[in-house]
């Protein structure tokens, strides 16, 4: 028993470290050795559902969106309760124009962490795609709840009013992206705030 015991021990040590020099290589863009890491743990633990997330995001930076679609499937099929494998499966579906499916995913990542900004950010991003402006807008306050000084959610919150014809209002919030550092909220203030109505 006690030599059992030690062995898995062992295993889940090596595996850990295996996973961990994955990351290391996925953080220096070294992508054909940290797939070679986490394929590695999947050989030895087919319920690892962080080495299978970590494969997918390699794949997803690698644009197999397919595979990465794949990988985030069975990380979610082990563990349901990790809020950022939804979000990163819904920013595939979002590459593909699937903003119905991105907008499931992120709001699955929302119901499991409600502090999740960029899933926030992300769906509003779909729901604009699919100019449901109102929702969206709603998705930029909570962001603004969160995180006061958030400057992309004033940024596009502003974008999207304007697009709903709240003009002063999005005028106010593309300002407001300005003075914390959006230079660019400046352009779309000359072009579309500052026009005769």
């Amino acid at each position: 028993m006690f030599f059992w015991v030690m062995t898995f021990m062992e295993v889940n040590a090596q595996e850990g470290q295996l996973l961990a020099s994955g990351m290391q290589h996925f953080e220096k863009e070294d992508y054909k050795n940290a797939l070679l890491k986490f394929n590695k743990v999947i050989e030895a633990d087919k319920a690892n559902a962080d080495a299978f997330y970590m494969r997918g995001r390699v794949k997803q930076v690698l644009e197999d969106f397919h595979g990465a679609m794949k990988d985030f499937n069975h990380a979610i099929s082990i563990d349901q309760k990790v809020a950022h494998y939804y979000f990163d499966r819904g920013n595939i579906k979002y590459e593909l124009q699937d903003y119905y499916g991105a907008i499931s995913d992120y709001s699955q990542a929302i119901a499991l962490d409600v502090t999740h900004v960029d899933a926030y950010f992300k769906r509003g991003k779909a729901k604009h795609q699919l100019e449901a402006y109102q929702d969206a807008i709603n998705d930029c306050t909570k962001i603004l709840e969160i995180h006061s000084n958030n400057v992309d959610a004033y940024y596009l919150r502003g974008i999207l009013r304007i697009e709903h014809g709240q003009l002063e209002q999005g005028c106010l919030d593309l300002s407001k992206a300005g003075e914390l550092g959006d230079l660019k909220a400046y352009e779309v203030i000359k072009e579309r705030c500052n026009s005769k109505r």
